[in-house]
């Protein structure tokens, strides 16, 4: 869960409530959330933490630092207190203090209504960005996935630089259209994902996309991009 979200973390220190991310507690799941503004990653597993319900921001340190704890598995206890967090692993007992910030209602940014889906081989779409990006322009990082009947191509360009093309066949005929994305943004998502194929949710330019892994078993794993306006 750490390492499916913890990359859509701020990096801006003055954004203090988006500088960690939400673990949430239910009594039939366990879900961790984060997000820039840009994008968001939520992974929720089906298992029982036992009989609690909460709602808690872990700061991002605290986030690498519970990651090595588990190293290599094991049981870990989690409890909190009024101002701290306290994770335990054998012998070893990490404690770190809250943020006292309101994480975003996350629930009202993942979008019901994206109509339209293309299923991608995750490694020919992650060969694909990491070509393409490196004609993208530096800043931006933007690469444009132009849907077709049948395909998808993948491009970027720098006016002093050059350009870049790749076509990937997919099924699909549905509208088409342009979406434009950082790069860094989506290979993020490819590098974590584990199933041999991903799945892109999205309605038209503009509204937020989805992106999933296809077949995973056990959990659910959501990773909302926002388009790019270029």
């Amino acid at each position: 869960m750490i390492s499916h979200t913890r990359f859509a973390i701020t990096s801006e220190d003055t954004r203090y409530f988006l500088n960690g991310a939400q673990l949430v507690l239910r009594p039939d799941s366990m879900s961790l959330v984060a997000t820039d503004g840009h994008r968001l990653a939520f992974m929720s597993v089906h298992e029982s933490p036992g009989d609690v319900k909460s709602d808690v921001l872990l700061p991002r340190k605290t986030l690498n630092e519970v990651a090595r704890l588990i190293d290599g598995g094991g049981t870990v206890e989690f409890s909190q207190g009024e101002n701290h967090l306290f994770f335990k692993a054998d012998v070893r007992l990490l404690i770190s203090r809250k943020i006292d910030a309101n994480f975003p209602a996350y629930e009202r940014v993942i979008p019901k209504s994206n109509d339209k889906r293309i299923d991608f081989d995750r490694d020919r779409l992650a060969a694909a960005v990491r070509r393409v990006r490196l004609l993208s322009n530096e800043r931006s990082k933007a690469v444009k996935f132009v849907i077709g009947k049948d395909q998808v191509e993948i491009t970027s360009s720098t006016p002093e630089v050059g350009e870049a093309h790749e076509v990937l066949p997919v099924e699909y005929s549905g509208t088409a259209m342009q979406i434009c994305f950082n790069a860094d943004y989506v290979d993020n998502f490819l590098s974590v994902v584990e199933t041999e194929n991903v799945q892109l949710e999205f309605k038209d330019e503009m509204s937020q996309a989805v992106m999933k892994p296809v077949g995973g078993e056990g959990y659910e794993y959501t990773y909302v991009i926002m388009p790019m306006r270029i």
